[in-house]
């Protein structure tokens, strides 16, 4: 294959990441021990409050700190006192730092990727969180470029198609969220790659959009197989 430009997303698709919100919240539910609500309800009502944190704050612990003590505040019929407060944010605190913990094959795909393509990292969320979680990567080096963005829609992706003079017909996004990656890069008129995930945050879930003809849609069944395809 000729030189390709390979955008390729950081959370879930070359790391661990949603995987210590999920314990996170799973503790949380139990500290919470709701006596009416099921487990799933609870889930649900902090799906909507983790939805309107992203409006209100962003991505990120910040926003996902606010989404705990809200449903706290909205399920439990005890008020958050301070002291309840610090142990619900605890639940949020206990995911900042983490070691990267690199999904198979990851630093050597992207050694043989990096060695044939251009490879842009773009990832979204808060600034200083993912920005520490590459440096802690020790992936920078593979990259020519790194992006982070507060959201990732078709608008963006024009955007860092303008700054870094991408074609089209030779520029890629790779990642795990249909809602993210594929769907809104497939919309401004890029190729795409889904890369699967079995623990993909829910909030990214939707249907895979179809790749509108020239575009194409690769789906593989890890981030290895890359080689087979680049």
């Amino acid at each position: 294959m000729p030189s390709q430009t390979l955008l390729i997303d950081a959370d879930d698709t070359l790391w661990e990441n949603n995987v210590y919100f999920e314990r996170a919240i799973e503790k949380f539910i139990s500290f919470l021990n709701h006596h009416e609500f099921s487990s799933e309800q609870v889930r649900e009502v902090l799906n909507d409050v983790e939805r309107e944190c992203i409006v209100k704050h962003g991505y990120g612990l910040h926003s996902f700190s606010h989404a705990l003590v809200d449903t706290f505040e909205r399920l439990s019929p005890r008020p958050v006192t301070p002291e309840l407060h610090v142990q619900i944010v605890g639940f949020a605190r206990t995911i900042e730092n983490h070691p990267i913990e690199m999904l198979p094959e990851v630093p050597e795909t992207l050694e043989y990727l990096s060695a044939r393509h251009k490879l842009i990292l773009v990832t979204k969320g808060h600034h200083a969180e993912q920005s520490g979680k590459i440096e802690r990567s020790r992936l920078k080096n593979f990259f020519a470029a790194t992006e982070i963005v507060s959201e990732k829609n078709a608008a963006t992706y024009r955007s860092l198609m303008k700054k870094h003079e991408f074609v089209c017909d030779c520029t890629w996004m790779v990642g795990n969220s249909p809602k993210s990656d594929i769907n809104p890069a497939l919309a401004a008129g890029l190729h795409a790659v889904f890369v699967p995930h079995g623990d993909t945050w829910i909030l990214e879930h939707e249907e895979l959009a179809a790749a509108p003809a020239p575009q194409r849609l690769l789906i593989v069944g890890k981030f290895a197989e890359l080689r087979e395809h680049f």
